[in-house]
């Protein structure tokens, strides 16, 4: 794998855009190789960095009068993130919170821009609160105090102002709304319901009576649904039919709504507005019209008074950019019109270089077709193999995650050096409806490991792919997918590759943030009461099976999976003399932030695998 590592991995990225007023945007860009708060006037015009950290900036959110902007960040990628908020015309930037042991989350401007309101485990490190302050600083007022540990989050103000909509998370398909008074703190459940139901990005309806939000409370797939705060009925407002709809921005004062649709991975994002309580007249926006084919759209976004509509979007031959929509158009029943407003460089490589996958289904062994995400190496690179290619089986996270596509440099870099790459979407994922979602809780764990040996099986029949090289990839869950993989179905593997994962349960549990062990446990099993299955899945426990050389990455700042899962499962895997590659960044967390980082990430990857594969 004779490839120059930087060419791919310094392509950029422009994401979470954010619309001010008076027009102009401003956006996170990983340009000086962490991504930072940028500002731009207008399309194509060379924008202008705004913060100047190693570290990176987690959102930024221009306030209702434009004259803030409010950002978030952590240090040494512990996701234990403070706000600041920046003047943009003098460029002055203030501190607001400084807990470095809380985690603060962002939940946004009140309607008059005073204030601003946060969640934070301030209190207690277990448990969210939520807490109001000055918008130019002080000290946070407790607002409202949770009452159970776990992840809460604030995800809007009412169009009044007197309101929150608050977010309890469950688990990964489970969810609360509340609402809540700003000023009392009183906290009142507005979806009761029974089993596991989706409630997100939910926001107050025109007259503060009703939460529109993504759920699949009347479907199998997500839709947009109006919960009436009254009656604490939920009606279906626009159905995504067999598809997910899987973001929504919505303005209350204009009506003005924003969605996407799930497509095979791919995203529809249709605009429009409310012209009832539960009717919506939305239009198809044709991204081809700023020279995208088809994309990902991310980070979906109202601007002010409703006029625009902003979101990153990416695919497998474009690099994350800000697409802007007209809203306005819709009123005369056309298509919104579209304008690429960010053009971030695509590294040394070319973007028309890039390859796409195709979809395809296979086979698992209780009958379901499993959708991937298969690419292969171009035709001169196969045809000098004359046992085929090596395959790289990339597993995603989550487990509730998608893997979509999205520009991915990993993949164009496994595939020039001469690797077909295979991205399953196994049982457990999202995107495919709430059944295909739960199929791998807590039981039926082991049950989307066998959909991966059963990957391998169907890619050993192609006879481009060489048996002899087939390779395990995965961070985080995936990360545990790989390691389940090797000693679950150890005669299939060459190599493995893992970033961040779990290697044993029952340490992952204990040790993980407070906040997250009860939304984990709702998915994965108790302590309490799954143990002893816990303890006999958890791939530490069968190191003797592992045959083929692994590589371990971690950060040791992670707040997710705690380092000590990489270094037991190193320790252990060497013990039996089975190569292992164990690399630790001391300044990085669950995700590895800085380019210089990510280099040499990548460089000790790649020789592992020129090595071993």
């Amino acid at each position: 794998m004779k490839r120059d590592v930087r060419r791919y991995f310094t392509a950029r990225k422009t994401v979470a855009p954010t619309l001010a007023p008076d027009g102009r945007l401003a956006f996170l860009a990983d340009t000086t190789g962490t991504k930072q708060v940028w500002t731009t006037d207008e399309p194509g015009a060379w924008p202008r960095q705004r913060t100047f950290y190693d570290e990176r900036v987690s959102f930024a959110s221009w306030s209702p009068a434009g004259d803030a902007v409010v950002f978030g960040k952590d240090t040494g990628a512990d996701e234990h993130d403070q706000l600041f908020r920046l003047d943009p015309e003098d460029g002055s930037i203030d501190q607001l919170t400084d807990d470095p042991d809380a985690i603060h989350l962002w939940g946004g401007w009140h309607p008059d821009g005073e204030n601003i309101v946060f969640a934070a485990n301030r209190r207690d490190r277990s448990r969210f609160d939520v807490y109001v302050m000055d918008a130019d600083g002080g000290d946070p007022r407790l607002t409202s105090e949770s009452d159970e540990d776990g992840f809460l989050s604030v995800e809007g103000w009412s169009p009044s102002g007197d309101s929150l909509v608050v977010q309890k998370s469950r688990a990964s398909s489970d969810d609360d709304l509340f609402v809540v008074d700003a000023e009392t703190g009183e906290r009142r459940h507005v979806t009761p319901h029974s089993g596991h139901v989706r409630y997100h990005h939910p926001a107050f309806g025109p007259d503060g009576d009703a939460l529109y939000c993504v759920s699949d409370a009347n479907a199998d797939t997500p839709e947009l649904v109006r919960i009436d705060l009254d009656e604490l009925t939920t009606e279906t407002v626009a159905s995504g039919g067999d598809r997910s709809i899987d973001s929504l921005a919505f303005d209350a004062g204009s009506r003005r709504v924003a969605l996407t649709r799930n497509v095979e991975g791919y995203s529809e994002l249709r605009v429009g507005r409310l012209t009832g309580p539960t009717d919506v007249d939305l239009h198809e926006v044709d991204l081809s019209e700023a020279g995208l084919r088809e994309g990902v759209v991310q980070d979906l976004v109202v601007g002010p008074d409703g006029e625009r509509v902003a979101a990153a979007v990416s695919a497998p031959d474009c690099n994350h950019s800000v697409f802007v929509a007209d809203a306005t158009s819709t009123e005369t029943g056309e298509s919104p019109e579209v304008e690429r407003w960010t053009r971030p460089s695509p590294g040394g490589i070319e973007l028309d270089a890039y390859d796409s996958p195709d979809l395809v289904r296979y086979e698992t062994f209780d009958g379901r077709q499993i959708p991937a995400y298969f690419a292969l190496p171009d035709e001169a690179v196969r045809e000098s193999k004359t046992e085929g290619v090596p395959v790289v089986v990339d597993i995603h996270g989550g487990p509730h995650h998608q893997r979509r596509p999205w520009f991915r440099p990993v993949r164009q870099f496994l595939l020039d050096a001469g690797y077909a790459v295979f991205e399953p979407n196994v049982r457990g994922s999202s995107g495919y409806g709430r059944e295909y979602a739960a199929l791998d809780d807590v039981e039926n764990r082991m049950d989307s490991v066998q959909d991966v040996a059963e990957a391998v099986d169907w890619l050993c029949d192609r006879p481009e792919i060489d048996s002899e090289g087939v390779v395990a990839y995965g961070r985080s869950y995936g990360g545990f997918m790989v390691l389940a993989a090797i000693t679950e179905y150890p005669d299939l593997w060459t190599a493995a590759v893992e970033f961040v994962g779990i290697a044993n349960w029952v340490t992952f549990l204990e040790n993980t943030g407070d906040w997250r062990r009860s939304h984990r446990e709702a998915e994965y099993g108790s302590l309490a009461d799954d143990r002893e299955f816990l303890e006999s899945i958890s791939p530490i426990h069968s190191v003797e099976e592992i045959r083929c050389p692994l590589f371990v990455q971690h950060g040791a700042n992670d707040p997710r999976v705690p380092v000590g899962e990489a270094r037991q499962i190193a320790e252990e895997v060497q013990s039996q003399g089975v190569p292992v590659e164990s690399l630790v960044f001391e300044d990085e967390g669950h995700h590895t932030t800085k380019l210089d980082n990510r280099i040499e990430m990548f460089e000790r990857i790649a020789a592992f695998l020129d090595e071993h594969v």
